[in-house]
């Protein structure tokens, strides 16, 4: 694929739909420019599907894990069947087991096409096999698909061994504890699935508490794929006592802060409200960074999804999950971690990981800077009728460390609904579709993507359709505030 410069030549028009976000096989971005292309992406509308060049991983198959798919089917599936391929048996054994207890008269079978374990299933076994592989984030790479395909070579063990040892010590000199504290995921959300799978073999099988609306898949997760979740929107810790006390749950789970609302739990008080009822603590930092906050004094358990920020390319899918040095449950994590974790980051990924974050300190840096001046802009600006950022959360600001800021992402309302949300979408001259942390700018109108068909439960839960979502890049701050000035005059 050629390059192409996101920083000052973005994908925003509409004749770039369904370019990959960035220009590369490995993309976990797609460009949806229009408002009504992201209504006929979620439509499914094969004018939209058909252009599309790449997609989110966990949100379906991209192109090349897409051609092993195939091969699968071409093999041993029949009308109606799908394939999605793990990169190892026991992700996929985990996989067909959900699927056949999630299904009446499920048909799953496992077979090796190119050394990669496809599970194929009938068309009424589709929608658990989707929600398993969405949910968990376990099923193989990108790149592990372009090696089996030859399109790519196999990186040497010895450097991916590198690669992986720099990679926990760069996260372990951020956190401030030890590499051996740090395990690799192919995903935030596998890394999350290997925490809560850890928490079953020393806590009771019980649903585990949500705090705050979240991240669509760090709720489903639980609730779907594993005891349920329950979900407490009130910030009222009398009220979070009073329900920690009846639903006795496995976990609390919170992000730092939360996806899209960014708002921050009151971290220390909600720590020791669960820690005095014996109930572990597992917080996601992929919107605050560890560069920004510190999460381990309080969370037992801390994921990240190092897709975004951390990486900061776009295009290399990974996740990790890190033990709090102070947590009373410390010992026994470390021993069962390492058995309850099914998939580890692949070696071509890793690689690709360890190149991208290695300026992840500098950049950090400069998206909290260059956001934060976004921010002011906006709050200023007539046609803005309200913009969220960790700015206005005291609670966040308690978390961060003496020289960090608030990340790269924010939220906005406009005056005028939904309809002035299109227009500006549409005229808003940055890179438009999933996912955050990007070095380039990518904005979407989030909700409509991440809860399309629970749009009436989003906004009662004070989560509006019109909400847009802006991930700020490492463009030049003047320059891109005049794109959202001319766009909120469109």
């Amino acid at each position: 694929m050629k390059k192409r410069d996101l920083l000052l030549n973005p994908y925003w028009e509409v004749q770039d739909l369904g370019q990959a976000i960035p220009n590369s096989p490995h993309a976990v971005s797609v460009a949806l420019p229009r408002w009504k292309d992201v209504i006929a992406y979620e439509e499914k509308d094969p004018k939209c599907t058909n252009l599309l060049q790449s997609i989110y991983p966990r949100f379906g198959l991209n192109p090349l894990i897409a051609q092993i798919a195939k091969k699968a089917l071409n093999s041993y599936g029949s009308n109606g069947s799908s394939a999605w391929p793990y990169p190892n048996i026991a992700t996929a054994t985990k996989a067909k087991k959900y699927s056949e207890k999630s299904t009446h008269n499920a048909e799953a079978i496992i077979k090796e096409i190119l050394g990669m374990q496809c599970l194929i299933v009938n068309k009424a076994t589709t929608p658990s096999a989707k929600a398993f592989w969405q949910h968990t984030g376990l099923g193989a790479s990108s790149r592990q698909a372009a090696i089996a395909l030859n399109k790519e070579p196999r990186p040497l063990i010895k450097e991916a061994l590198k690669a992986k040892k720099n990679i926990k010590e760069r996260l372990a000199g951020i956190y401030g504890c030890e590499p051996n504290l740090i395990y690799l995921h192919p995903s935030g959300m596998a890394a999350l699935e290997t925490a809560l799978q850890a928490l079953l073999k020393f806590r009771s099988e019980k649903s585990s508490f949500q705090l705050g609306f979240p991240y669509v898949d760090v709720l489903k997760l639980p609730q779907v794929i594993f005891k349920g979740s329950h979900l407490l929107l009130d910030n009222d810790l009398k009220d979070l006592a009073t329900e920690l006390d009846k639903q006795k749950p496995s976990a609390v789970i919170v992000e730092l802060p939360s996806n899209p609302m960014l708002q921050c739990v009151d971290l220390p008080l909600v720590s020791k409200l669960a820690h005095d009822r014996g109930i572990p603590v597992i917080a996601d930092d992929t919107i605050g960074s560890p560069i920004n906050i510190d999460p381990l004094p309080y969370a037992d358990l801390v994921f990240s999804s190092l897709t975004k920020s951390f990486a900061g390319s776009g295009d290399v899918m990974a996740g990790s999950l890190v033990i709090s040095p102070e947590s009373p449950w410390k010992g026994i994590l470390k021993e069962i971690i390492p058995s309850a974790c099914v998939a580890e980051l692949s070696n071509p990924d890793a690689i690709a990981l360890e190149k991208s974050s290695k300026d992840v300190l500098l950049r950090i840096e400069q998206l909290n800077q260059t956001c934060l001046k976004l921010v002011r802009h906006l709050e200023k600006h007539p046609s803005v009728k309200e913009v969220l950022h960790p700015s206005y959360c005291s609670n966040f600001k308690s978390l961060m460390r003496p020289n960090g800021g608030f990340g790269c992402l924010l939220s906005l309302k406009l005056i005028g609904g939904i309809e002035k949300a299109k227009v500006f979408y549409d005229a808003l001259k940055v890179c438009k579709g999933p996912s955050l942390g990007t070095n380039f700018t990518l904005a979407c109108p989030y909700v409509l993507l991440a809860h399309y068909n629970e749009l009436d439960w989003a906004n009662n839960c004070g989560v509006p359709s019109d909400l847009l979502r802006v991930s700020v890049g490492l463009e030049d701050p003047e320059d891109l505030w005049a794109r959202f000035q001319e766009a909120l005059q469109a």
